[in-house]
């Protein structure tokens, strides 16, 4: 056997916790992506999904993919680059710039791309990047391909940030990067004062709202518009995989940033354009989400209500304030046992472990969607609090 083969045999981990009957990943869902869903040919109620608008399987979203495909196939066959951009990104990227408040924006494969495309190519081998210790994955993976000094600082903790902020040379370009809504703990990011900080130490910020748009802000137009600091926030990253029910991701700034990116972005110059029914479908949910504030309204009016059942039968939901709620467990074994009898009786949530959260902090991570019922809620929270006093995780 290889080194290599040798090495990757040794682990073992998903086999010991497949003979455990616990395994919570890769579970196949045999339907469209809905507030219930199939999964072994039975259905469940989806909680654990990022379509914060419910807008996946709409119709006028599926019609609008349908007509690209017609139009200009299924694939552009290159990158935005060389051949691969379409008059339909081109009308994608003005409104998205339009609904988040920019001059410009620009249209990536992925929202992993973006975070992957735009942190390094921003700053030198003299500057720094200040991340929140929560931020996502694609941040930190974004700042481990720069040439610049990385600092984290601890969440959303602002005596923090200005530490780091101090031991910054003056002289050189700061980015501090952060999520509008944080993916796993479900709060919004203290941009008022992130600003104020940004201002005294002359640093640049960049906010991912990956999770918050079509969830916070004007029509849903992300954190900085929940701010009104839209002016004072000098990038702002979006995906399409949650409320914007497609795949892709863009970043929006000044007309000068976005020329930069361009022509030295690496993920963007190397990557294939998304494909024309992914550009369409992001094209019919912002028409949606701008027609239909109703739903916005609908998804606060379940947020509420969860947040108010999940406090008082007892549970730790941490400092979140958003559709995104922590269920902390605080133990790897008995997060994947309540996951899995989750599911069993009707329940599909999201188990989050190490190394998407410390190994002390792990938790059931709950999601709402704006087209789930107050009855489908009710069943939910009630099941959910049943297993959790089985298992021991609330009283």
């Amino acid at each position: 056997m290889k080194l290599l083969q040798q090495r990757l045999s040794q682990y073992d981990l998903p086999q010991r916790v497949k003979a455990m009957g616990v395994y919570p990943y890769f579970r196949a869902i045999e339907s469209d992506q809905d507030t219930e869903v199939i999964v072994n040919g039975k259905k469940v109620l989806m909680f654990g999904s990022n379509s914060y608008l419910g807008l996946t399987n709409h119709p006028e979203v599926k019609e609008a993919s349908r007509k690209a495909i017609e139009v200009y196939g299924t694939g552009c066959a290159g990158s935005r680059f060389l051949n691969g951009t379409l008059d339909i990104h081109l009308q994608l990227e003005e409104m998205l710039a339009r609904f988040v408040g920019k001059e410009e924006a620009l249209v990536y494969s992925t929202g992993f791309q973006v975070n992957l495309g735009v942190v390094p190519a921003l700053t030198g081998r003299n500057d720094t990047i200040l991340l929140d210790d929560s931020d996502h994955a694609s941040i930190i993976e974004g700042s481990r391909l720069a040439f610049s000094k990385v600092l984290k600082y601890a969440h959303n903790n602002m005596e923090s940030l200005e530490h780091k902020l101090l031991h910054c040379d003056p002289e050189h370009v700061k980015l501090i990067v952060v999520d509008g809504i944080f993916s796993m703990e479900g709060d919004i990011v203290k941009l008022p004062d992130i600003v104020r900080l940004s201002k005294q130490y002359n640093a640049s910020i960049m906010v991912d709202d990956a999770h918050a748009l079509g969830v916070i802000g004007e029509h849903g137009s992300g954190t900085a518009s929940h701010f009104g600091l839209t002016d004072e926030v000098d990038l702002i990253m979006g995906t399409f995989s949650k409320s914007l029910a497609s795949i892709g991701g863009f970043i929006a700034s000044d007309k000068d940033t976005i020329n930069f990116l361009k022509h030295h972005s690496r993920p963007l110059i190397f990557s294939a354009s998304i494909t024309p029914a992914s550009a369409a479908s992001v094209v019919a949910a912002l028409t949606i989400i701008k027609r239909e504030p109703e739903r916005i309204e609908k998804l606060w009016e379940l947020t509420r209500k969860a947040h108010q059942a999940f406090k008082h039968l007892g549970f730790d939901t941490g400092h979140s304030e958003t559709p995104i709620i922590p269920l902390y467990v605080r133990d790897d074994i008995k997060t994947m046992q309540m996951t899995q009898i989750l599911l069993e009786r009707g329940i599909f949530t999201n188990p989050v472990l190490s190394p998407a959260v410390k190994k002390e902090d792990t938790l059931i991570r709950f999601s709402l969607m704006a087209t789930h019922t107050h009855e489908q809620l009710d069943y939910a929270i009630d099941t959910i609090a049943q297993v959790s006093r089985e298992l021991g995780v609330i009283e």
